[in-house]
């Protein structure tokens, strides 16, 4: 009876973070450029552990072929009765460090071994996945299906949204890992880049009203949702099944992996009131506008700017319409 495929690789899949989200509403690739240099930090401090073990392995081993030719002469010494206290003493220093290190180079081996152990079990990633030593990729996803327009991306996430606002929003008020996890597999449909992009909407929305714990309730459901689809992209896989994955990842997350969910996070709601703020000042700029066509008088003259051009004295002479009781 087969024993079916092993997915206990994929616990220590870390997201990617280089793959181009592109969404017409956030700017989301600059998002994950902070994950994917620090995967590429611990790559390489991995890769230079290695080699100091390598380095220091060789070394112990040069060292202790040395001391045993040193040891070999004192023996031999002794056996042509150069034998005294002096050379007695120095024969049993050298024993001692014969010894010693035969134990490092024991360490070392096993050091070795563990670092091999742990390369095996390092996490598929775009840096890693993409180098030669994978013999075959298995694909879900259609590369040849062409890419989409803005304005067929527009129209999407406006016909999704009318559709599934209602269920996106639940979503985005649950609190618990569980809850989230129960909620997608019983509408799975929700798992794609629209509800992570509608979620950042509401955000913004719920800023402008000044309505901040809401705001960060729904950003964290946001980087959950895109944290599911980053993962899906790294395994090119539909997202609707690999959603699991990162819950039983998340649940049981090292404090790295935690502390990597947080500082994103961290980083949308930052993004999001600065879009709030921008999305303010616009409004505020328009009203402005639309108050100044308001006011036009005679050839296009606002009298508010006519009013503030003219000097002090003359200004209490000459007043406004809205001044007038």
């Amino acid at each position: 009876m087969s024993r079916g495929i092993d997915y206990s690789a994929w616990d220590h899949i870390y997201v990617s973070d280089d793959e181009e989200a592109t969404s017409p509403f956030v700017d989301t690739p600059s998002l994950f450029r902070m994950r994917h240099r620090s995967r590429l930090e611990k790559m390489a401090a991995f890769q230079q552990r290695g080699e100091d073990l390598q380095t220091n392995f060789a070394e112990c081993q040069r060292l202790l072929e040395e001391t045993q030719r040193r040891l070999r002469y004192l023996q031999d010494g002794m056996k042509d009765g150069e034998a005294d206290e002096e050379k007695e003493a120095e024969l049993k220093k050298v024993q001692s460090e014969v010894e010693k290190l035969k134990q490092d180079e024991k360490s070392f081996q096993l050091l070795m071994e563990d670092h091999q152990r742990e390369e095996k079990k390092l996490p598929w990633n775009v840096d890693t996945i993409s180098k030669e030593g994978f013999s075959k990729s298995v694909l879900n996803i259609n590369s040849s299906r062409k890419q989409e327009t803005l304005q067929e991306k527009v129209e999407k996430h406006k016909t999704f949204v009318e559709k599934y606002a209602k269920e996106i929003k639940h979503f985005g008020m649950l609190r618990r890992w569980d809850d989230s996890q129960k909620y997608l597999s019983d509408h799975p449909h929700l798992v794609c880049e629209e509800t992570a992009n509608y979620l950042v909407v509401i955000c913004i929305d719920y800023e402008i009203d000044e309505k901040h714990a809401l705001m960060e309730q729904i950003a964290h459901q946001a980087i959950v949702m895109q944290f599911i689809l980053d993962l899906a992209r790294t395994l090119s896989v539909d997202p609707r099944g690999c959603f699991r994955q990162f819950f039983s990842k998340i649940k049981t997350a090292d404090k790295p992996y935690q502390n990597a969910f947080n500082h994103e996070l961290e980083l949308l709601k930052e993004r999001i009131c600065k879009c709030a703020r921008l999305r303010m000042d616009g409004a505020m700029k328009e009203l402005e506008e639309e108050e100044k066509q308001t006011r036009l008088g005679p050839g296009g003259l606002d009298p508010v700017e006519v009013y503030e051009s003219l000097p002090k004295v003359n200004q209490g002479t000459h007043l406004l319409p809205t001044q007038v009781n």
